[in-house]
């Protein structure tokens, strides 16, 4: 009996063992299942409420209708946003080449002037000193594969959320079974409090998107940046990438500036700065805290070890994620105090 108790251990951490390998080995796969299900999860609520109030009179929309509605809605808002962005930029972009050897010049002269540039670098030099051709055959190749993997990734979150939310009264049904009858109501329970606050995390976002754009908006109106307005749906679309989002959608206000003068161009940096702490160490534990019901200690440090262990998704996912495990970890709490008083009940009785 004890021998056989020691091949059970054993095979079952072999059994552990090998799942996580799995799990490591298809973490690419793994993450966009689960990017997928926290969409789903999150737009639940928003599919039943369309659900029942396009459809006429006590009829109930198809439930791939109503999803078809808000993936509409999605690409006819970035449609709108692609009309209003690309042709402003598209006109400063040419304006910028025809200034860039002016702004090279003055650059140099700037950098000169304080000490950080020895003498001005000629063309010749410049060409000299870039990467060969191999090395940028390999820097686009790398460019446009990290490019085209993200609009697949893209894609493919899109298509899994949509077959999820189709099958989620199947899918969910089948996961209840896993638990006894008796606990399927609790199980019910936990899951309506975690879609609600998947749900929440992503109106939260979409608040800190808005927050983020309205004050680039008047940030940039005040420098005296050009196309302010379409730098600020830059920005807002930019918030909604975590870590590198923000400093990216900075770059193109930045060109921008940098084509009426460097010290515009200064300006703007250290006002995206600015404003990234605030939204960091400010808006997001507050909102977060508001919408999610999390703590703005809990979301900076799930913030953290998210970027930490798994980078932009990482911190990305980091606050739902921490938001379920609450929801969970509550859940088991509660069910832990309410056994221990019903077995001091029958002492007090």
């Amino acid at each position: 009996m004890k021998s056989w108790t020691v091949v059970r251990a054993v095979l079952l951490t072999a059994a552990t063992a090998a799942f996580i390998f799995a799990l490591w080995t298809a973490r690419d796969i793994v993450m966009l299942m689960y990017v997928s299900m926290l969409m789903a999860v999150g737009l639940g609520p928003m599919v039943l409420r369309i659900e029942r109030s396009l459809a006429p009179g006590n009829r109930r929309l198809p439930r791939a209708v109503a999803i078809l509605v808000i993936y509409l809605a999605l690409v006819a808002g970035l449609t709108i946003v692609g009309l209003l962005v690309i042709p402003p930029l598209v006109d400063q972009a040419q304006g910028l080449w025809r200034q860039l050897p002016e702004l090279i010049e003055n650059g140099q002269q700037w950098l000169m002037g304080y000490g950080l540039l020895n003498h001005p670098i000629t063309l010749e030099e410049a060409v000299r000193q870039a990467p060969g051709p191999s090395d940028a055959v390999g820097r686009v190749a790398t460019a446009l594969s990290v490019v085209v993997g993200g609009l697949v990734a893209f894609a493919t979150v899109l298509i899994l959320t949509f077959y999820l939310l189709i099958e989620s009264d199947d899918l969910f049904l089948g996961f209840t079974r896993l638990f006894p009858r008796a606990e399927r109501p609790r199980v019910d329970a936990v899951a309506r409090k975690i879609s609600t606050k998947v749900s929440a995390w992503l109106t939260g976002q979409l608040i800190l998107a808005g927050s983020i754009g309205l004050s680039a908006a008047l940030g940039y109106y005040l420098i005296g940046v050009p196309y302010f307005y379409v730098l600020a749906l830059i920005a807002a679309f930019g918030e909604m990438i975590p870590v590198v989002g923000p400093f990216l959608s900075a770059v193109p206000a930045i060109l921008v500036a940098l084509s009426v003068s460097p010290r515009t161009a200064i300006f703007v940096a250290v006002f995206t700065l600015v404003q990234q702490q605030v939204e960091n160490n400010v808006l997001v534990p507050k909102v977060m805290a508001r919408q999610v019901g999390v703590s703005a200690v809990i979301v900076i440090v799930a913030l953290m070890l998210g970027g930490a262990l798994l980078g932009i998704v990482g911190a990305m996912l980091a606050v739902p994620t921490a938001a379920i495990v609450q929801v969970v970890i509550q859940e088991l709490l509660d069910e832990r105090d309410r056994l221990a008083d019903e077995q001091l009940a029958p002492r007090f009785d």
